[in-house]
Protein backbone atom coordinates (compact mmCIF):
# COMPACT_ATOMS: atom_id res chain seq x y z
CA UNK A 1 0.00 0.00 0.00
CA UNK A 2 2.72 2.46 0.84
CA UNK A 3 3.81 1.92 -2.97
CA UNK A 4 0.43 2.74 -4.16
CA UNK A 5 0.11 6.14 -2.22
CA UNK A 6 3.85 6.90 -3.93
CA UNK A 7 2.60 5.93 -7.05
CA UNK A 8 -0.82 7.77 -6.86
CA UNK A 9 0.87 10.98 -5.68
CA UNK A 10 3.25 10.86 -8.24
CA UNK A 11 0.62 10.56 -11.16
CA UNK A 12 -1.56 13.49 -9.38
CA UNK A 13 1.65 15.82 -9.52
CA UNK A 14 2.26 15.23 -12.96
CA UNK A 15 -1.21 15.73 -14.68
CA UNK A 16 -0.96 18.84 -16.47
CA UNK A 17 -3.14 21.61 -15.24
CA UNK A 18 -5.50 23.39 -17.19
CA UNK A 19 -5.85 27.09 -17.84
CA UNK A 20 -4.48 29.37 -15.01
CA UNK A 21 -5.52 27.08 -12.06
CA UNK A 22 -2.11 27.53 -10.33
CA UNK A 23 -2.47 31.69 -10.62
CA UNK A 24 -1.58 33.64 -7.48
CA UNK A 25 -4.05 36.95 -6.98
CA UNK A 26 -1.51 39.76 -6.25
CA UNK A 27 -3.61 40.57 -2.94
CA UNK A 28 -2.49 37.16 -1.36
CA UNK A 29 0.97 38.59 -1.24
CA UNK A 30 4.65 36.94 -2.22
CA UNK A 31 4.46 34.54 0.67
CA UNK A 32 1.74 33.03 -1.41
CA UNK A 33 4.04 33.54 -4.31
CA UNK A 34 7.10 31.84 -2.81
CA UNK A 35 4.54 29.24 -2.09
CA UNK A 36 3.28 28.10 -4.82
CA UNK A 37 6.54 28.12 -6.90
CA UNK A 38 8.30 25.76 -4.82
CA UNK A 39 9.93 22.58 -6.82
CA UNK A 40 7.52 19.59 -6.46
CA UNK A 41 8.34 18.19 -3.00
CA UNK A 42 9.91 14.49 -2.23
CA UNK A 43 6.86 13.25 -0.29
CA UNK A 44 7.34 10.57 2.69
CA UNK A 45 5.64 7.43 1.86
CA UNK A 46 3.35 6.02 3.99
CA UNK A 47 1.08 3.14 5.26
CA UNK A 48 -2.15 2.98 6.14
CA UNK A 49 -1.24 3.13 9.64
CA UNK A 50 0.78 6.01 9.67
CA UNK A 51 -1.51 7.91 7.43
CA UNK A 52 -4.02 7.08 9.74
CA UNK A 53 -1.60 7.91 12.82
CA UNK A 54 -0.92 11.67 10.90
CA UNK A 55 -4.80 12.36 9.77
CA UNK A 56 -5.39 11.30 13.74
CA UNK A 57 -2.73 13.83 15.37
CA UNK A 58 -3.63 16.76 12.64
CA UNK A 59 -7.35 16.56 13.56
CA UNK A 60 -6.49 16.08 16.90
CA UNK A 61 -4.74 19.55 17.26
CA UNK A 62 -7.38 21.34 14.61
CA UNK A 63 -10.07 20.23 17.11
CA UNK A 64 -8.86 21.17 20.54
CA UNK A 65 -8.10 24.74 19.15
CA UNK A 66 -11.41 25.34 17.96
CA UNK A 67 -12.70 23.78 21.46
CA UNK A 68 -9.69 26.26 22.76
CA UNK A 69 -11.54 29.24 21.03
CA UNK A 70 -14.90 28.60 22.18
CA UNK A 71 -13.85 27.70 26.24
CA UNK A 72 -11.82 31.37 25.45
CA UNK A 73 -14.73 33.66 24.29
CA UNK A 74 -17.19 31.96 27.14
CA UNK A 75 -14.71 33.12 29.47
CA UNK A 76 -13.53 29.83 30.92
CA UNK A 77 -9.97 30.29 29.53
CA UNK A 78 -7.71 33.60 30.41
CA UNK A 79 -4.67 35.52 29.52
CA UNK A 80 -3.03 35.48 25.99
CA UNK A 81 -4.02 32.17 23.85
CA UNK A 82 -2.21 31.61 20.99
CA UNK A 83 -3.89 29.05 18.20
CA UNK A 84 -2.07 26.75 15.70
CA UNK A 85 -5.06 26.13 12.70
CA UNK A 86 -3.30 25.37 9.54
CA UNK A 87 -0.25 24.78 10.66
CA UNK A 88 -0.43 21.16 11.70
CA UNK A 89 1.25 19.46 8.92
CA UNK A 90 4.80 21.26 10.49
CA UNK A 91 4.01 19.62 13.93
CA UNK A 92 2.32 16.71 12.71
CA UNK A 93 4.70 15.96 10.27
CA UNK A 94 8.35 16.98 12.03
CA UNK A 95 7.25 15.45 15.56
CA UNK A 96 6.18 12.22 14.34
CA UNK A 97 9.04 11.39 12.26
CA UNK A 98 10.85 11.01 15.59
CA UNK A 99 11.26 8.69 18.40
CA UNK A 100 8.57 10.06 21.41
CA UNK A 101 10.31 9.66 24.97
CA UNK A 102 13.46 9.58 23.34
CA UNK A 103 14.26 12.69 21.12
CA UNK A 104 13.25 15.88 22.62
CA UNK A 105 11.10 19.11 21.58
CA UNK A 106 10.88 22.62 22.02
CA UNK A 107 8.01 25.17 21.46
CA UNK A 108 7.28 28.33 21.29
CA UNK A 109 4.37 30.50 22.72
CA UNK A 110 1.79 28.44 20.15
CA UNK A 111 2.52 25.22 22.25
CA UNK A 112 -0.90 23.60 22.35
CA UNK A 113 -0.53 21.35 19.50
CA UNK A 114 3.37 20.66 19.47
CA UNK A 115 2.07 18.98 22.98
CA UNK A 116 -0.79 17.18 21.25
CA UNK A 117 1.85 15.60 18.65
CA UNK A 118 4.58 15.01 21.60
CA UNK A 119 1.75 12.63 23.60
CA UNK A 120 1.14 14.83 26.63
CA UNK A 121 -2.59 13.66 26.78
CA UNK A 122 -5.35 16.74 25.86
CA UNK A 123 -6.41 16.48 29.47
CA UNK A 124 -3.25 17.48 30.64
CA UNK A 125 -3.02 20.13 28.03
CA UNK A 126 -6.49 21.41 28.92
CA UNK A 127 -6.35 21.40 32.50
CA UNK A 128 -3.23 23.84 31.81
CA UNK A 129 -5.50 25.99 30.21
CA UNK A 130 -7.91 26.07 32.37
CA UNK A 131 -4.89 26.62 35.25
CA UNK A 132 -5.94 23.69 37.27
CA UNK A 133 -3.57 21.22 39.44
CA UNK A 134 -3.95 18.36 36.39
CA UNK A 135 -2.57 20.30 33.98
CA UNK A 136 0.78 19.34 32.85
CA UNK A 137 2.38 22.63 33.97
CA UNK A 138 0.44 22.17 37.46
CA UNK A 139 -1.53 25.26 36.80
CA UNK A 140 1.43 27.21 36.80
CA UNK A 141 2.24 27.76 33.39
CA UNK A 142 -0.68 28.33 31.31
CA UNK A 143 -1.12 28.23 27.66
CA UNK A 144 2.43 29.41 26.72
CA UNK A 145 4.52 27.44 29.57
CA UNK A 146 3.44 23.90 28.36
CA UNK A 147 5.78 21.32 29.77
CA UNK A 148 6.13 17.53 30.27
CA UNK A 149 9.47 16.28 31.03
CA UNK A 150 7.36 12.69 30.70
CA UNK A 151 6.97 13.66 27.19
CA UNK A 152 10.23 15.59 26.51
CA UNK A 153 8.52 18.79 25.94
CA UNK A 154 11.22 21.66 27.28
CA UNK A 155 8.71 24.02 27.41
CA UNK A 156 6.77 26.85 25.55
CA UNK A 157 8.34 30.16 26.22
CA UNK A 158 6.48 33.76 25.63
CA UNK A 159 9.54 35.54 24.77
CA UNK A 160 10.17 34.48 20.65
CA UNK A 161 13.90 32.79 20.61
CA UNK A 162 14.07 31.44 24.46
CA UNK A 163 13.55 28.35 23.72
CA UNK A 164 16.46 27.78 21.09
CA UNK A 165 19.20 27.84 23.50
CA UNK A 166 17.30 25.38 25.58
CA UNK A 167 16.84 22.99 22.86
CA UNK A 168 20.56 23.71 21.66
CA UNK A 169 21.56 22.77 25.50
CA UNK A 170 19.35 19.39 24.58
CA UNK A 171 21.34 18.59 21.69
CA UNK A 172 25.14 19.12 23.20
CA UNK A 173 23.77 16.16 26.29
CA UNK A 174 22.72 13.49 24.06
CA UNK A 175 26.53 14.51 21.79
CA UNK A 176 28.64 14.89 25.59
CA UNK A 177 26.87 11.53 27.01
CA UNK A 178 28.09 9.92 23.88
CA UNK A 179 31.52 11.44 22.88
CA UNK A 180 32.54 11.96 26.63
CA UNK A 181 31.18 9.31 28.26
CA UNK A 182 30.67 6.56 26.30
CA UNK A 183 27.00 5.55 26.17
CA UNK A 184 26.83 4.27 22.54
CA UNK A 185 23.13 4.53 22.63
CA UNK A 186 22.76 8.18 23.32
CA UNK A 187 21.45 9.30 19.70
CA UNK A 188 18.57 11.50 20.70
CA UNK A 189 17.75 14.84 18.48
CA UNK A 190 16.33 17.73 19.02
CA UNK A 191 13.76 20.06 17.36
CA UNK A 192 13.58 23.18 17.96
CA UNK A 193 10.10 25.17 16.73
CA UNK A 194 9.60 28.73 16.08
CA UNK A 195 8.41 31.38 13.83
CA UNK A 196 10.09 33.77 11.22
CA UNK A 197 10.02 36.73 13.55
CA UNK A 198 12.45 34.57 15.76
CA UNK A 199 15.40 34.10 12.93
CA UNK A 200 16.05 38.02 13.80
CA UNK A 201 17.13 37.45 17.02
CA UNK A 202 20.93 36.57 18.14
CA UNK A 203 19.69 33.67 20.11
CA UNK A 204 19.00 32.38 16.61
CA UNK A 205 22.23 32.94 14.80
CA UNK A 206 24.22 32.19 17.88
CA UNK A 207 22.60 28.59 18.14
CA UNK A 208 23.20 28.08 14.29
CA UNK A 209 27.16 28.58 15.22
CA UNK A 210 26.96 26.73 18.20
CA UNK A 211 25.15 23.36 16.82
CA UNK A 212 27.49 23.47 13.19
CA UNK A 213 30.61 24.16 15.26
CA UNK A 214 30.01 21.20 17.50
CA UNK A 215 28.06 19.15 15.45
CA UNK A 216 24.94 18.82 17.14
CA UNK A 217 21.80 16.74 16.10
CA UNK A 218 19.16 19.39 16.07
CA UNK A 219 16.22 20.49 13.73
CA UNK A 220 15.94 24.23 13.95
CA UNK A 221 12.37 24.04 12.64
CA UNK A 222 10.79 27.30 11.10
CA UNK A 223 7.45 28.09 10.78
CA UNK A 224 7.31 30.75 8.52
CA UNK A 225 3.59 31.89 8.21
CA UNK A 226 4.43 35.41 7.29
CA UNK A 227 3.00 37.16 10.31
CA UNK A 228 5.59 38.21 13.11
CA UNK A 229 2.53 39.50 14.89
CA UNK A 230 0.90 42.19 12.95
CA UNK A 231 4.85 42.55 11.03
CA UNK A 232 4.86 41.05 7.16
CA UNK A 233 8.03 38.69 7.02
CA UNK A 234 9.01 40.36 3.95
CA UNK A 235 9.56 44.02 5.34
CA UNK A 236 11.17 42.79 8.68
CA UNK A 237 14.53 40.86 7.16
CA UNK A 238 17.31 41.06 4.89
CA UNK A 239 16.59 37.35 3.06
CA UNK A 240 12.95 36.37 3.19
CA UNK A 241 14.26 32.27 2.85
CA UNK A 242 15.15 31.72 5.67
CA UNK A 243 16.99 28.48 4.62
CA UNK A 244 19.60 30.15 2.71
CA UNK A 245 20.99 31.86 6.27
CA UNK A 246 21.80 28.00 7.06
CA UNK A 247 24.85 28.50 4.40
CA UNK A 248 26.79 30.83 6.49
CA UNK A 249 26.96 28.82 9.08
CA UNK A 250 27.55 25.29 6.57
CA UNK A 251 24.84 23.85 7.86
CA UNK A 252 22.37 21.93 5.56
CA UNK A 253 19.55 23.99 4.79
CA UNK A 254 15.78 23.23 2.91
CA UNK A 255 12.30 24.76 2.40
CA UNK A 256 9.45 22.93 2.41
CA UNK A 257 5.67 23.38 1.39
CA UNK A 258 4.33 23.65 5.45
CA UNK A 259 0.73 22.81 3.97
CA UNK A 260 1.91 19.31 3.31
CA UNK A 261 2.34 17.00 6.00
CA UNK A 262 4.41 14.09 3.98
CA UNK A 263 6.33 16.74 2.16
CA UNK A 264 7.15 17.82 6.14
CA UNK A 265 7.89 14.61 7.37
CA UNK A 266 10.35 13.24 4.05
CA UNK A 267 12.26 16.46 4.80
CA UNK A 268 12.35 15.53 8.75
CA UNK A 269 13.17 12.28 8.22
CA UNK A 270 16.49 13.05 5.96
CA UNK A 271 17.14 15.82 8.80
CA UNK A 272 16.55 13.32 11.30
CA UNK A 273 19.24 10.69 9.76
CA UNK A 274 21.85 13.24 9.29
CA UNK A 275 21.47 14.14 12.94
CA UNK A 276 21.33 10.33 14.12
CA UNK A 277 24.77 9.89 12.12
CA UNK A 278 26.74 12.41 13.67
CA UNK A 279 26.54 14.97 10.79
CA UNK A 280 25.10 17.95 12.44
CA UNK A 281 22.35 20.17 12.35
CA UNK A 282 19.47 21.27 9.70
CA UNK A 283 17.91 24.72 9.14
CA UNK A 284 14.48 23.57 7.71
CA UNK A 285 11.87 26.01 6.50
CA UNK A 286 8.04 25.65 6.82
CA UNK A 287 5.86 27.68 4.61
CA UNK A 288 3.12 27.77 6.55
CA UNK A 289 0.37 30.05 7.14
CA UNK A 290 -2.02 30.46 10.67
CA UNK A 291 -5.60 30.55 9.81
CA UNK A 292 -6.59 32.64 13.02
CA UNK A 293 -5.30 35.82 13.86
CA UNK A 294 -2.13 36.19 16.08
CA UNK A 295 -3.69 35.36 19.08
CA UNK A 296 -7.38 35.13 20.22
CA UNK A 297 -7.02 38.77 20.97
CA UNK A 298 -6.13 39.29 17.56
CA UNK A 299 -9.23 41.02 15.49
CA UNK A 300 -7.37 39.77 12.33
CA UNK A 301 -7.51 43.02 10.12
CA UNK A 302 -4.35 43.61 8.62
CA UNK A 303 -4.51 40.37 6.49
CA UNK A 304 -5.93 40.72 3.30
CA UNK A 305 -9.16 38.70 2.61
CA UNK A 306 -7.53 37.23 -0.83
CA UNK A 307 -4.24 36.19 1.31
CA UNK A 308 -6.71 34.30 3.57
CA UNK A 309 -8.46 32.18 0.97
CA UNK A 310 -5.40 31.21 -1.00
CA UNK A 311 -3.92 29.45 2.28
CA UNK A 312 -7.51 27.99 3.30
CA UNK A 313 -7.48 26.20 -0.06
CA UNK A 314 -4.44 24.59 1.09
CA UNK A 315 -5.72 23.10 4.83
CA UNK A 316 -3.11 20.38 4.90
CA UNK A 317 -5.92 17.98 6.79
CA UNK A 318 -7.88 18.14 3.69
CA UNK A 319 -4.94 17.22 1.54
CA UNK A 320 -4.17 14.45 3.93
CA UNK A 321 -7.05 13.08 3.56
CA UNK A 322 -7.42 13.52 -0.20
CA UNK A 323 -3.90 11.59 -0.63
CA UNK A 324 -5.16 8.88 1.65
CA UNK A 325 -8.27 8.10 -0.08
CA UNK A 326 -7.41 9.11 -3.61
CA UNK A 327 -4.56 5.93 -2.76
CA UNK A 328 -6.95 3.17 -1.49
CA UNK A 329 -5.32 3.38 1.81
CA UNK A 330 -7.94 4.43 3.97
CA UNK A 331 -12.28 5.36 3.00
CA UNK A 332 -13.64 8.70 4.09
CA UNK A 333 -15.94 6.68 6.49
CA UNK A 334 -13.07 5.78 8.74
CA UNK A 335 -11.45 9.33 8.67
CA UNK A 336 -15.02 10.70 9.51
CA UNK A 337 -14.85 7.62 12.40
CA UNK A 338 -11.84 8.89 13.30
CA UNK A 339 -13.06 12.67 13.82
CA UNK A 340 -15.83 11.51 15.39
CA UNK A 341 -13.35 9.76 18.43
CA UNK A 342 -11.17 13.31 18.30
CA UNK A 343 -14.40 15.22 18.70
CA UNK A 344 -15.51 12.46 22.23
CA UNK A 345 -11.74 13.24 23.39
CA UNK A 346 -12.14 16.61 23.46
CA UNK A 347 -15.63 16.76 24.97
CA UNK A 348 -13.95 14.33 27.71
CA UNK A 349 -10.97 16.89 28.39
CA UNK A 350 -13.09 19.80 29.14
CA UNK A 351 -15.13 18.20 31.14
CA UNK A 352 -12.38 16.80 33.13
CA UNK A 353 -10.67 20.27 33.05
CA UNK A 354 -13.67 21.38 34.45
CA UNK A 355 -14.06 19.53 36.85
CA UNK A 356 -10.54 19.53 38.19
CA UNK A 357 -9.58 20.92 41.58
CA UNK A 358 -7.13 24.80 41.34
CA UNK A 359 -3.67 24.63 42.96
CA UNK A 360 -3.80 24.64 46.59
CA UNK A 361 -2.96 28.10 47.30
CA UNK A 362 -0.62 26.87 50.03
CA UNK A 363 1.86 25.69 47.51
CA UNK A 364 2.11 29.13 45.90
CA UNK A 365 5.97 29.12 46.01
CA UNK A 366 6.37 25.56 45.18
CA UNK A 367 8.09 24.62 41.90
CA UNK A 368 10.49 27.68 41.72
CA UNK A 369 13.38 26.03 42.56
CA UNK A 370 14.66 22.43 41.96
CA UNK A 371 12.98 20.33 44.89
CA UNK A 372 15.09 16.57 44.32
Amino acid sequence: MTQELTAALAAQAAAPTSGNANAVPAAAGSHAERHQSLYPAERAAVNRQEGLLLYRDMTLGRRFEDKCAEMYYRGKMFGFVHLYNGQEAVSTGVIKAMRLQHDWFCSTYRDHVHALSCGVPAREVMSELFGKETGCSKGRGGSMHLFSKEHHLLGGYAFIGEGIPVALGAAFTSRYKRDALGQVDSDAVTAAFFGDGTCNVGQFFECLNMATLWKLPILFVVENNRWAIGMDHNRATSDPEIWRKAAAFGMAGEEVDGMDVLAVRAAAQRAIERARAGEGPTLLECLTYRFRGHSLADPDELRATAEKEFWAQRDPIKRLAADLITAGLVSEAELKEIEREVDAEISDCVEFALAAPEPDGSELTRYIWAED
